[in-house]
């Protein structure tokens, strides 16, 4: 099966056809001049060779295609009976090879190379001898003959190309809309997480609010009530009353997280919004040692947003970027109007996310952060989709990584 699949592969179905047509000419020419023989397997071995040649596929080589089978046709004619020879039909070989290959302009120059050739056998009739008059017609059929088979050609062609052009079209668009599908499923079971572990965040972060409250109460009491002088007593109810700050703050971005959002929308300058979003991020402690560049785009007017959800936004990507980035890195935040929409990109050049994780940083609770909770981009792509909008990431390993941010445009007022 193997062999036959190799044999197949190099002998084309219409390499048989062609073999079978030259051998038909063979055995049964009306002469036995050894040259018909000779120029008859000539253009069988071109007709059957010539699509394997990568040479043949470009222009010059379909230009000496035609012309050495030209020729061929020419010498035929010539040994056997001139204009009058029954292998005149044989011209549409090298004229329909330059209809698949060389385009309209050189159809047309082709063609009238071949029906140049062809009537310039009328000047080896010999003299004292002339087309007799009933012949004239056979001769212009012939003539005629070769423009139409060669435009003929060439629009079959063309057709196909056509139709292979529309397919190829249709492929690409069914790609298109299937990595739309893909992201709107990964987009809803995103929701239907965040809907799930929302509810049990909410619950959680109620349940522990109330001891925490108890607990820090506790620890102030402690400190109140403990002598000055027992100095560990002190300390350990300062590490209790900071480390109850410190989770009840968490116990917050979980409330954050659950609750349903109220998005606000009212006239917002963009502009604005990210600058104090940047103010935030350089005024972090410990200081992030980066450089935050900005690239906004000058014809993005005020629009329809939450302007303090927005700045959480603005924030989060650009501190999560400055973090990711090496000391004395650079960050770059840029707008510009994109297909209706407002295009708003974090560039980082970090060490990027893993392909791994990519699929996974907007769920709750997801991160590579030793210290980190897993909410921060949660909330951000929560805010997103209350506003309408969508976030995509675009990282490679040791290549940095781009958050964008893509916000619909409404003028409208509130």
């Amino acid at each position: 099966m193997e062999l036959r699949g190799r044999l197949w592969r190099f002998v084309r179905p219409q390499d048989i056809v062609w073999i079978l047509l030259f051998a038909i000419l063979e055995i049964y020419k009306p002469e036995r001049a050894t040259a018909t023989t000779v120029v008859l397997f000539a253009l069988a071995v071109l007709q059957v060779v010539e699509p394997k040649i990568p040479f043949f596929s470009s222009t010059p080589g379909s230009v000496v295609s035609f012309i050495v089978k030209l020729a061929l046709w020419y010498v035929l004619m010539g040994w056997t009976d001139g204009i009058s020879s029954n292998y005149y039909w044989l011209v549409l070989l090298p004229v329909m090879s330059a209809a698949t290959s060389l385009g309209l302009a050189g159809l047309v120059v082709a063609t009238l190379f071949a029906c140049g050739a062809y009537l310039s056998l009328i000047l080896f009739i010999p003299s004292g001898y002339f087309l007799p008059p009933d012949q004239v017609p056979v001769l212009i059929t012939r003539i005629a003959t070769i423009p139409i088979a060669g435009f003929l050609t060439y629009e079959l062609l063309e057709a196909n190309r056509i139709a292979a052009r529309k397919a190829q079209i249709a492929a690409e668009q069914l790609t298109v809309a299937n990595c739309h599908l893909q992201e709107a499923e990964a987009a809803m079971r995103r929701s239907e997480r965040l809907a799930a572990l929302g509810q049990l965040s909410a619950g959680l972060a109620h349940e522990i609010r109330n001891p925490l409250s108890t607990i820090k109460t506790s620890a102030e009491m402690l400190t109140q009530n403990v002598p000055l002088d027992n100095a560990l007593a002190h300390e350990m109810a300062g590490f209790i009353s900071s480390e109850v700050d410190r989770t009840n703050s968490l116990v917050t971005r979980f409330l954050d997280f659950a609750r349903p959002l109220a998005v606000r929308l009212e006239k917002t300058d963009l502009t604005q919004l990210i600058d104090r979003a940047v103010a935030d991020v350089e005024k972090h402690s410990p200081p992030l040692d980066v450089c935050i560049y900005k690239n906004y785009a000058p014809d993005i007017p005020p629009f329809l947003l939450d302007g303090q959800l927005m700045e959480r936004v603005m924030y989060n990507l650009l501190l999560n970027a400055a973090q990711a980035s090496p000391p004395k890195g650079t960050v770059t935040v840029k707008t510009r109007p994109f297909d209706g929409n407002v295009e708003i990109a974090v560039i980082d050049r970090g060490p990027g996310i893993d392909p791994k994780h990519l699929e996974n940083i907007f769920n709750p609770f997801f991160t590579t952060k030793p210290t980190g909770v897993g909410l921060g981009l949660a909330i951000v792509s929560k805010i997103v989709d209350e506003h309408g909008g969508k976030i995509a990431v675009e990282s490679e390993p040791g290549g940095g990584s781009v958050f964008r941010v893509y916000l619909p445009f409404q003028e409208g007022g509130k």
